[in-house]
């Protein structure tokens, strides 16, 4: 989508917030592409990395809005129904990924508004069975916050690091490799935070 690559050549809070809006509904706009090197930029001088992390989450809370409610009043098979059309396909969904995203809600419960924010694949679909859930809005909208506030910081901090040892027309391909690292890890915090919660819970039966 050439209006997108536009708008990550011309990175502002306004195409932060626009960027990370369709992120968190269903048009395959990749987080690290954006809060990343804002935050090298500012890091440059040219933005302030604390807007950069608060646009960027208030852009996710809007985005992940619009996916609750057209999940709450569209109903399951609707969603589906675009998932498998040529313009779902072209958005990259498919029936399959919506049901992971779902599987994933049902087996975490509500707290998986937060932790889905972390977890490339599930980020950006997490907020459907939220809606189809009639999870309490306030609450989907606090954990929404969180987890991107979260995701969005990590991202920020790597943009502002990376600053200091990489030329820019080498960003985005270091950007890429740190990304896997940073999404192991991610997962891997994810892992051990749920053990352990089963672990406390069964401990106390």
């Amino acid at each position: 989508m050439n209006w997108i690559t536009a708008l990550l050549g011309n990175l502002n809070y306004g195409t932060i917030l626009l960027l990370m809006l369709l992120e968190s509904t269903v048009i395959p706009v990749p987080s690290e592409l954006v809060v990343a090197p804002a935050a090298y930029h500012a890091a440059g001088g040219h933005l302030n990395v604390l807007l950069v992390v608060l646009f960027a989450t208030i852009g996710a809370d809007i985005g992940a809005s619009i996916n609750y409610f057209v999940a709450l009043y569209v109903g399951r098979p609707v969603i589906y129904r675009f998932a498998n059309s040529r313009w779902g396909h072209l958005c990259l969904l498919n029936q399959e990924k919506v049901e992971k995203s779902e599987r994933y809600f049902d087996n975490h419960g509500i707290v998986a508004t937060l932790t889905g924010r972390l977890i490339p694949g599930i980020r950006h679909l997490i907020s459907l069975p939220a809606g189809l859930a009639r999870m309490n809005y306030w609450k989907f909208l606090l954990y929404t916050t969180i987890g991107a506030g979260c995701w969005h910081a990590i991202l920020a901090a790597l943009g502002w690091y990376l600053h200091a040892v990489v030329p820019e027309d080498q960003l985005n391909d270091t950007i890429a490799q740190y990304n896997h690292y940073i999404v192991i890890g991610i997962v891997g915090i994810l892992v051990l935070a749920i053990g352990f919660a089963v672990v406390r819970h069964r401990m106390k039966k």
